[in-house]
């Protein structure tokens, strides 16, 4: 029995009354008891969604955004299991379910309806014969359920519940600023209004845009609107998962009857960066950035041979952890030809102690020849600590320091100008691109710019004169794949040296 298909039913025996009434009170009290009543086994991330579901079902939240990549089994829990258990608990309550097309939305309903057919019993409920259509049914205790597609009116209709999954149809869908307008009005005019007084909304979705319906609700919360609970699990684990995932492991890995981690793998490998950020680690970034550009990062799979490389790091310091900033340390590599590639990257909430060694252990691996840092940081706080733990580890190489002055746009014009005429090549199935890409495009009005600010050191160093490399016929070097660096596999790197937000 996998956590995404149903086991085949038991065989029918007949059962005491006490017995039918005890398995009833298992089957309302928990939605995880009745998913398994159902025949499925929820899997970690599944139980982590139950829990705010059975939170939305009794009161304490009212709005739920949950966004997780294709595949995972959300619409099943969310969309299938949990209507018919909510009037369970509420049987003469009303719920509207909303999908991207009517067709999708009565999917969910007859599916909603035929469970409560089949296992009416436990929950105490069953339908009026006269009303049983996929897309509208009513139950003998007066409640109701109405399946709408996005843009339909939804008249003479008031919910106490309020389930949309996946409102966006597909990626055209999703770049039409026209579309995705009229989903935001919809959702605003049309169905938000229908609920009653103390109703509530979930919302599932797989992002497509950073102005799809979530980004919408999320900007609006914080001009002050609803507040939304929020239930965001990538595909690749980045920092703090709310799974308790170590950064760099795979959503559902290591279920053999359903291999949702290796489906997972195969999507990394094949699709489009874009696709990736925004799909699977639900970042979707902007389609141009106003300052970078986003054909100005340009995908590589092998990289030059390291010995006709200059290696270069620069790290973004931040002092102490937990204070909402990131500390960065990247490495980027200059060919003969002034190619520049970025070669590895690190970010992450911690303390000093742990992203010294971090930084170490990156100058250890690539030999930069120099490494950019901002003074003040420096002078102020560890400067010694880093000089300590080199001297002590053995590992050297110049520091360069740059004034922190004029504003981090000016600063970071020197490798902005870089990268307008050459670009950038990067590893864009690497774990820690999709935070990359969305901060450089979201620059400068995105959350964070740690990477922004190590990446424009890197061009501030850039701007001093140095010996250009030798032009060399060197063949690849395979124990530089950056998929499979130091030979270590994808998974293993991603585990032990990437961190991301």
């Amino acid at each position: 029995m996998t956590s995404f298909s149903p086991s085949p039913p038991e065989k029918p025996r007949n059962r005491t009354a006490a017995e039918i009434l005890l398995q009833r009170r298992k089957v309302r009290a928990s939605l995880t008891e009745w998913a398994r009543h159902c025949g499925y086994d929820p899997a970690p991330h599944h139980r982590l969604l139950i829990g705010r579901l059975e939170k939305v079902a009794c009161g304490e939240i009212d709005r739920l955004l949950v966004c997780m990549p294709p595949g995972a089994a959300k619409s099943t829990y969310t969309s299938v299991l949990f209507p018919g258990w909510f009037l369970a608990g509420r049987p003469d309550g009303a719920v509207i379910a909303a999908s991207h097309t009517t067709e999708l939305s009565e999917r969910w309903g007859r599916r909603v309806r035929n469970s409560i057919i089949e296992h009416g019993l436990a929950l105490g409920l069953s339908l009026r014969s006269d009303s049983q259509a996929a897309g509208r049914w009513q139950l003998t205790t007066g409640g109701e359920y109405l399946a709408a597609g996005v843009g339909q009116a939804v008249l003479g209709f008031r919910a106490d519940m309020v389930i949309i999954d996946d409102p966006i149809r597909s990626r055209e869908d999703a770049l039409s600023e026209v579309i995705r307008k009229s989903i935001w009005e919809w959702y605003s005019a049309d169905l938000k209004t229908r609920l009653k007084p103390g109703g509530r909304i979930v919302l599932i979705t797989t992002r497509w845009h950073e102005d799809d319906l979530a980004g919408r609700v999320l900007s609006e919360m914080e001009k002050g609107g609803d507040v939304w609970d929020t239930l965001i699990l990538p595909a690749i684990a980045e920092e703090n998962d709310p799974l308790g995932r170590k950064p760099g492991d795979f959503l559902w890995d290591g279920d053999p009857s359903y291999q949702y981690g290796n489906f997972l793998r195969r999507e990394l490998a094949t699709q489009p960066p874009f696709n990736w950020a925004s799909l699977y680690q639900q970042r979707p970034a902007p389609e141009t950035g106003d300052y970078f550009q986003k054909d100005w990062l340009r995908p590589y799979e092998r990289w030059p041979a390291r010995s006709t490389l200059r290696v270069y790091g620069a790290s973004d310091y931040a002092v102490t952890s937990g204070g909402g900033d990131y500390t960065v340390h990247l490495i980027v590599g200059i060919d003969p030809d002034d190619t520049m590639y970025l070669l590895d990257l690190w970010r992450g909430r911690e303390t000093p102690d742990v992203w010294v060694e971090k930084m170490l252990d990156m100058a250890n691996r690539w030999k930069p020849i120099t490494w950019a840092e901002e003074t003040g940081q420096i002078k102020a706080s560890v400067g010694p600590f880093i000089e300590r733990r080199m001297r002590e580890r053995k590992v050297y190489f110049g520091r360069q320091q740059f004034p922190t002055r004029h504003d981090k746009a000016v600063r970071a014009q020197a490798i902005r100008g870089r990268m307008a005429l050459d670009g950038l090549y990067v590893p864009t199935r690497h774990p820690w691109y999709a935070a990359f890409q969305a901060e450089l495009l979201g620059f400068p009005t995105a959350k964070h710019d740690d990477q922004v600010d190590a990446l424009g050191l890197i061009g501030q160093l850039l701007t001093i004169p140095g010996t250009r490399p030798k032009k060399q016929e060197t063949e690849y070097d395979e124990a530089l794949d950056p998929y499979q660096p130091m030979g270590q596999s994808l998974d293993e790197y991603a585990q032990s040296s990437v961190k991301l937000l």
